[in-house]
């Protein structure tokens, strides 16, 4: 007995359905881990509480004056050509060691440049994953992409 003539495609469909399905489930369950979502004002509260405006500065925003201001001050925030990731800056926060700032580094000497450390603390022992998102959802909202000179919106898609 011979498959009606609709057979092939149907099962071909068929296939295909199943194979979107399955993709379609994976897009729903995400990819790594996700952490809660962050707060501004909670943020900006906790960047003042963690002593962050000790050492930075925060485009458009003024922060109370620190008790003990550092000889260092860098500003986060404010008109980029790319904005930071939200993983850049968790992994600034959390892993300060992982790039030293460039403007932190032409301050240096170029003997004090080879073996530089970051002279942000680790707060690991002292930050909520709360406190953290709530710190980064606040610095990423300061940022403001600006396009490259000669690209016009909405052309620019960084």
């Amino acid at each position: 007995m011979k498959p009606p003539t609709c057979f092939v495609p149907c099962s071909v469909l068929a296939i295909l359905l199943a194979l979107t399905s399955c993709r379609d489930q994976a897009t729903k369950l995400g990819k790594g881990f996700r952490l809660p979502e962050g707060n501004i004002e909670l943020g900006q509260t906790a960047f003042v509480a963690m002593d962050c405006n000790r050492c930075h500065t925060v485009a458009g925003v003024d922060l109370p004056k620190p008790a003990a201001p550092s000889k260092i001050s860098y500003q986060l925030g404010g008109e980029v050509r790319r904005v930071k990731t939200y993983g850049e800056l968790v992994t600034a926060i959390i892993q300060p060691q992982h790039i030293v700032a460039p403007e932190y580094l032409a301050k240096l000497n170029e003997g004090e440049r080879k073996n530089a450390v970051s002279p942000m603390p680790s707060f690991n022992d002292r930050m909520t994953v709360q406190k953290l998102t709530d710190i980064v959802t606040f610095l990423h909202s300061r940022y403001q992409l600006i396009a490259p000179p000669g690209v016009r919106y909405p052309e620019y898609i960084p």
